[in-house]
């Protein structure tokens, strides 16, 4: 670790090889904590790199526990998170109404740390237990099409740092991992990035992993399609700035898709039901149903955006979307 501080302070890169052997030693408690507290600083000080990122994530997921869903070909529907803004749980309501729609999901998530309410906290809100347990995660996705993947049940190595991260109070390279540690290593993904600096470093990132995605924001600062203005897509065959009304939908007032009245996780859990149910407000629905076509599309690119906003509506009124969220709950209950 020595010598590889000494390079970091004489501004030289590492290649994934050696960021995912740190990430082992670091597992191993090789090295005392205040060389690691110096390793993520020098490297969120001068930026991280693509090959640096693609092997902390390669070092994370080879000390977790895997978890085999390839014959399903899954889509991750996530955000990075810190965007400040609390909105209600945007991305998980789409996996309800994508799963609806009828693909697969295989949700990673985690309790929130910015926000009122995470992904885990609206599952946990449904009773639902997390599990690691291979079997039961496949028989979700194979009945109900959702698996849930609770991250520290799957992340053994941030536990390690964890102590570190709290300590230091600021975003570090391990911030940008959560959206890149899915155990499962879904065929497809949706990811929502706060700003345009993240969107360039994921889809150089995903363009090395090779799967099938759609990176979004929105240029008001939302890690989602917030429909609050316009926002940008980027994925392997298209770079666009979109607006609400090319879409077919109304612009949303900010105020109507934050954690719910109070903000509180009640409040979060009841806009989500809500959503699915469809009883929430429009813009609330509406803000769900672009982020879901944009993952349809994502998995389907040579199907139109327009026809994937239309699929995505139908899941929600049909009640495929409910239904599948109570099937979900009844079988991780």
């Amino acid at each position: 670790m020595k010598d590889i501080l000494k390079r970091l302070v004489a501004n030289e890169s590492l290649s994934a090889a050696e960021t995912e052997q740190i990430i082992i030693g670091i597992t191993q408690e090789a090295y005392p904590p205040e060389q690691v507290t110096a390793f993520i600083m020098a490297l969120q000080m001068r930026g991280i790199t693509v090959d640096e990122i693609l092997g902390l994530r390669a070092g994370v997921l080879a000390t977790g526990t895997s978890v085999n869903l390839d014959e399903f070909k899954p889509i991750d529907i996530v955000g990075t998170g810190g965007d400040g803004k609390n909105t209600f749980n945007i991305s998980t309501c789409s996996c309800f109404v994508v799963a609806g729609a009828g693909y697969k999901v295989a949700k990673h998530g985690n309790y929130a740390s910015t926000s009122v309410s995470g992904a885990s906290n609206v599952i946990e809100g449904h009773g639902v237990k997390f599990s690691a347990d291979e079997a039961r995660l496949r028989r979700s996705i194979d009945q109900c099409g959702v698996a849930y993947l609770h991250a520290p049940l799957f992340a053994h190595a941030l536990k390690f740092v964890s102590g570190i991260r709290k300590a230091l109070k600021i975003p570090t390279c391990f911030n940008l991992l959560g959206p890149l540690v899915n155990p499962c290593r879904p065929a497809y993904q949706v990811l929502g990035v706060a700003n345009l600096d993240q969107m360039r470093l994921y889809n150089s990132v995903n363009q090395r992993l090779g799967i099938g995605y759609c990176i979004v924001n929105s240029l008001d600062g939302y890690d989602e399609i917030s429909l609050t203005g316009p926002f940008k897509t980027q994925s392997r065959t298209i770079e666009k700035i979109f607006t609400p009304d090319e879409l077919g939908l109304k612009q949303v007032n900010p105020d109507e898709i934050c954690g719910g009245v109070g903000q509180t996780r009640e409040d979060a859990l009841r806009v989500f039901d809500a959503v699915l149910a469809g009883t929430a407000s429009q813009g609330q629905i509406d803000v769900v149903v672009a982020n879901s076509a944009f993952a349809i599309h994502a998995i389907d690119p040579e199907k139109p955006i327009e026809e994937c906003i239309a699929d995505a509506r139908e899941s929600i009124a049909s009640g495929r979307a409910l239904a599948t969220l109570k099937k979900f709950v009844e079988l991780n209950s």
